[in-house]
């Protein structure tokens, strides 16, 4: 009658050893576990702008006056020093006859002082105030011939004419270009870059473009220039891309790129939720044994996968969105 007694009570003595497991477990936080993984990485500097002609310049008027000839039309070839618009001069015209006029005056008078000079009549000095005098108009005729040809546009370089504003009859203004000429190809993209961000870029990088006007269509250029003096009032620094000859975008289509400054093939990734940022920098916490240690890491590029340059090892379990209150070297146990 004993041996069932005995029984009993190991069997007893057993099941209150595993309630007190579950009940210690039960106690210990539940976190989300991912391992370490590798895969490419790449880093890239955002820049935004638009698509120009390499070789190009804008035309605009001087002096504001009536359009009163349009000589080209868009599309067309021209050379440099084409006509390509007349702009109405009607009050210059009037100020050089009025100078022409006192011009042919004085020359008449330089005659009539040269003749009275010899005549011995007249002093030197007369002939010599009226030569100068002569001079000084000559002068603002020539200056007022050379004001006149700034009513007439042409051609800066040879190209197309890539763009005209403006009508006839309508007021063209300093300040607003009536005509774009240049090459249609090749081209390139202008495009700004932060000033943070101008150290990483350099010539030869690769670029990804993408235009609104190609949605899904994969667009690539490569760095050619960077201007050396930013905008200090926008902080960013004037990139160009150029574009290969087959690009689908036009001139002026704004664009977006990302200049590849790093690629790397087998970086180490962990979840971006796996990061705590602190006060002496990022760490993880690495899961080993039922135990949570910060790590303290060093992070690269970050998306949904952060890179990790340096502090962990692949294949180590992190913890995804680490509790607040989780404290290194508590013990947790994989959960959802």
């Amino acid at each position: 009658m004993r041996r069932p007694v005995i029984l009993t009570m190991l069997l007893l003595t057993v099941a209150g050893a595993v309630g007190g497991w579950y009940l210690l477990d039960a106690k210990t936080p539940a976190v989300a576990v991912a391992p370490v993984t590798t895969g490419p990485v790449v880093q890239a500097v955002y820049a935004n702008g638009i698509v120009e002609p390499v070789t190009w310049a804008r035309v605009e008027p001087l002096q504001a006056a009536r359009i009163v000839e349009i000589a080209v039309r868009e599309g067309q070839v021209v050379e440099r020093g084409a006509l390509l618009a007349r702009l109405d001069p009607v009050e210059h015209m009037a100020d050089l006859r009025r100078i022409e006029a006192n011009q042919r005056f004085l020359e008449a008078e330089v005659d009539r002082q040269r003749r009275l000079a010899k005549q011995g009549i007249a002093a030197t000095q007369a002939l010599e105030r009226a030569e100068s005098e002569l001079a000084q108009v000559r002068a603002q005729a020539e200056a007022e011939r050379l004001r006149l040809e700034t009513f007439v546009l042409r051609a800066p370089i040879p190209g197309v004419v890539l763009r005209r504003d403006g009508e006839l009859g309508e007021i063209a203004r300093p300040g607003e270009p009536m005509f774009w000429v240049g090459q249609p190809a090749p081209l390139w993209a202008v495009v700004d870059v932060d000033e943070e961000d101008i150290p990483l870029v350099d010539q030869g990088q690769r670029a990804l473009i993408k235009a609104d006007a190609f949605p899904g269509q994969a667009l690539t250029g490569t760095v050619a220039e960077i201007t050396p003096k930013g905008d200090p009032v926008n902080k960013s620094y004037r990139v160009r891309l150029s574009l290969p000859q087959d690009t689908p975008v036009r001139i002026g289509m704004t664009v977006e790129a990302n200049i590849i400054v790093r690629e790397e093939a087998k970086a180490l990734l962990v979840p971006d939720t796996a990061i705590v940022s602190g006060g002496e920098g990022a760490y993880v916490f690495v899961v080993r044994d039922g135990v949570a240690t910060a790590r303290p890491v060093d992070v690269g590029v970050v998306g949904e996968l952060a890179e990790i340059r340096n502090g962990l090892e692949e294949g180590e379990a992190v913890i995804v969105n680490p509790p607040a209150a989780l404290a290194d070297g508590a013990r947790v146990r994989a959960g959802s």
